[in-house]
């Protein structure tokens, strides 16, 4: 009727530390995200797909990082480590739903930076608003009937071997290491899975890369070409490090897991990406910083 969560290290020594990084990592991933979305619905300029796209990003990003880390912060400070079959498999259920949202999603902004780039005057007729709002209540419904189909065949499998599970989080592998049943429609669908929103989001992503990279050297002056990196550049850095840690833990045979080393590869696309995206986005953006200093003075104003 539970599991057993390990944790990120069963050393009592460091639990307390590890729950005030975490706290920390935590409370600078809500105001991140919530400080983006806020400056980007407040500011008209900012009204753009691109941004459109950004703000559904750090939804996601918000529920990813609350899906996981509380639990986490939970056990680091009291000790307690048990979670409920059916808390387990809700949290399994809620974070895939996200990943697959995540990766979709990135797929999509790679796709406008492209109609942006290479088809600047007929950007606006291909990113229209109707188009964005379609792919975004796609995005999301995807990747919820994606995490339905895996929570629906996790509930069908029997645990009669061992609960303790070596991991900070309920995540499909480990899971599914544990169970004593017949697995191979999990795993089946699984790699069904890995193909479309990995293979599949990972190709249309970097065959959108491919075209914008081919028009940007064929832009001819400096300036214009720097112009057109800056643009693709934030997205490009966010892509690169959840891409690579999300294809490092799921697509790979399940012989070749190593559960220790998927518990620090697993903190970069569930706890420091919902951190590091909404910085990476803000930081080399001078409109979001224009937007920022508009959102303060109203603050300001309103105060």
């Amino acid at each position: 009727m539970e599991f057993i969560l390990v944790g990120l290290s069963a050393t009592t020594e460091i639990q307390k530390p590890l729950f005030w990084v975490f706290i920390f990592i935590y409370a600078i991933a809500l105001i991140d995200n919530f400080i983006l979305i806020l400056t980007i619905w407040t500011f008209r300029k900012l009204h753009t797909p691109m941004y459109f796209f950004i703000v559904n990003l750090s939804l996601v990003n918000v529920l990813s990082i609350s899906v996981t880390t509380p639990k986490l912060l939970y056990s680091l400070w009291t000790g307690r480590k048990t979670i409920s079959f059916y808390g387990c498999i809700a949290q399994s259920y809620l974070f895939i739903w996200a990943l697959g949202t995540e990766l979709l999603l990135l797929s999509f902004m790679a796709f406008d930076r492209y109609a942006a780039i290479c088809h600047p005057l007929q950007y606006t007729m291909i990113m229209r608003k109707q188009v964005c709002a379609s792919i975004v209540i796609g995005v999301w419904v995807v990747g919820l009937v994606n995490s339905s189909t895996h929570s629906g065949l996790m509930l069908q499998l029997f645990f009669c071997n061992s609960n303790i599970i070596n991991h900070f989080f309920c995540d499909i592998p480990p899971l599914l290491h544990l169970s004593c049943s017949d697995i191979t429609l999990n795993e089946f669908m699984l790699s069904l899975s890995d193909v479309i929103f990995g293979i599949g989001c990972c190709g249309l992503t970097l065959t959108s890369y491919f075209f914008i990279i081919r028009a940007i050297c064929r832009i001819r002056s400096t300036e214009g070409k720097k112009k057109a990196f800056s643009t693709c550049s934030s997205h490009f850095i966010v892509v690169s490090i959840f891409y690579s840690s999300v294809i490092y833990t799921y697509i790979r045979p399940s012989s070749a897991y190593s559960l220790d080393q998927d518990k620090q590869i697993s903190l970069l696309y569930s706890v420091i990406t919902p951190v590091a995206n909404p910085i990476i986005y803000s930081l080399r953006n001078k409109d979001f910083k224009e937007g920022l200093r508009t959102l303060t003075k109203r603050i300001s104003l309103f105060s």
